[in-house]
């Protein structure tokens, strides 16, 4: 997928963060990451190899709620889930119903050729602290 040679020591370092990562991390959050870890690294820099490492399909943009993106490791097709109260994004691995695509493939007139869901509700964690005590 990606061309030989053609991923920098900045590429791989940002690759290993964003791999690594169980929070679908923005690019504020790599930089963050990046400094953490003694890495002085130009936001451009960042920037530029998010951009690189999605256009080679190494890693995934998600433009979900707000105004940043986040990014994902993992490339196999699923869609998201984020919790509305605290923001947590999750993976979800179920696949939507072939007949609900075929209606909309139907009413639209299109050829789907993938799908994006973006579920949100509240997280188990936020479920249980916002429970009243009686």
């Amino acid at each position: 997928m990606t061309r030989k040679g053609t991923l920098t020591i900045q590429r791989k370092t940002i690759l290993e963060i964003v791999t690594m990562a169980t929070d679908h991390p923005t690019a504020a959050d790599v930089m963050e990451r990046l400094k953490e870890r003694g890495c002085q690294f130009a936001y451009a820099t960042v920037y530029n190899s998010l951009r690189y490492l999605t256009d080679e399909g190494m890693i995934r943009e998600l433009k979900l709620d707000g105004d940043s993106s986040r990014y994902d490791a993992r490339t196999e097709d699923h869609q998201h889930i984020v919790c509305v109260s605290c923001g947590r994004v999750d993976e979800v691995f179920t696949d939507a119903p072939q007949e609900w695509l075929h209606h909309v493939a139907e009413e639209t007139g299109y050829d789907i050729q993938e799908q994006q869901y973006l579920f949100k509700g509240v997280c188990a964690a936020c479920k249980i602290s916002t429970k009243p005590i009686h």
